[in-house]
């Protein structure tokens, strides 16, 4: 058991479920920095491509498809012409942000503990 913050983390198969929850949801290079692109608010494909350097339209399309599924992504289609399609982070988003917040902590640790490599 890992005790941190006075909170306990046991190594039981609901916490091992769990956690691998969460890696499955977020796994990949790409996932984390699409929903921090969509922080500053909603975007069109273009735009989130744009601010992501190194994603491909495939792989962008794939994970902006897999966000939704998991609710943290909105996909909202106005009736225009030709048709505007917007993706917007959900408010269930927004229970990532001490995660996100975690994350960035501990990778600039990281890169100290490891010297900048």
């Amino acid at each position: 058991m890992i005790i941190s913050d006075g909170q306990e983390i046991k190594c039981d198969a609901i916490t091992l479920r769990a956690i691998r929850d969460a890696m499955e949801t977020l796994s990949g290079n790409w996932k984390l920095q699409i929903l921090l692109a969509l922080g500053s608010g909603p975007k069109r494909f273009r735009q989130i491509a744009k601010e992501i350097s190194g994603i491909s339209d495939k792989m962008l399309s794939k994970e902006l498809k897999a966000l939704e599924t998991n609710l943290l992504v909105t996909r909202v289609v106005y009736d225009t012409f030709p048709p505007t399609v917007e993706y917007r982070k959900t408010n269930y988003t927004d229970s990532l942000y001490e995660v996100m917040l975690a994350l960035r902590n501990w990778g600039l640790l990281h890169r100290k503990t490891i010297g900048e490599k």
